[in-house]
């Protein structure tokens, strides 16, 4: 079953390539969705694909890029709506 996620990603988040890293791994497993830094220094991210995918996406995030510090890893699961047909790096 397809899920929806928003996560708030707080730590030492910006500046460290973790949007990239975001991408790379939800392409690899083949999620669609978007990342981008926040005004507060969080990196937000939408991701949509099958629920157990999204699990494993999520404990990617705990980890994060190689240069990130992750202090914590806020996830709302909600409808799946079919809104994005790949997974980008996007603006605030």
């Amino acid at each position: 079953m397809n899920q929806r996620l928003s996560v708030v990603v707080s730590g030492r988040v910006q500046g460290v390539w973790f949007r990239a890293h975001t991408m790379r791994e939800a392409e690899r497993l083949g999620l669609a969705g978007r990342v981008w830094n926040a005004a507060d220094g969080s990196v937000r991210i939408i991701a949509e694909g099958p629920a157990a995918v999204l699990d494993e996406f999520i404990a990617w995030c705990h980890r994060g890029s190689p240069a990130s510090r992750v202090d914590a890893v806020e996830v709302s699961r909600e409808p799946f709506r079919r809104e994005y047909a790949d997974f980008r790096i996007a603006r605030a």
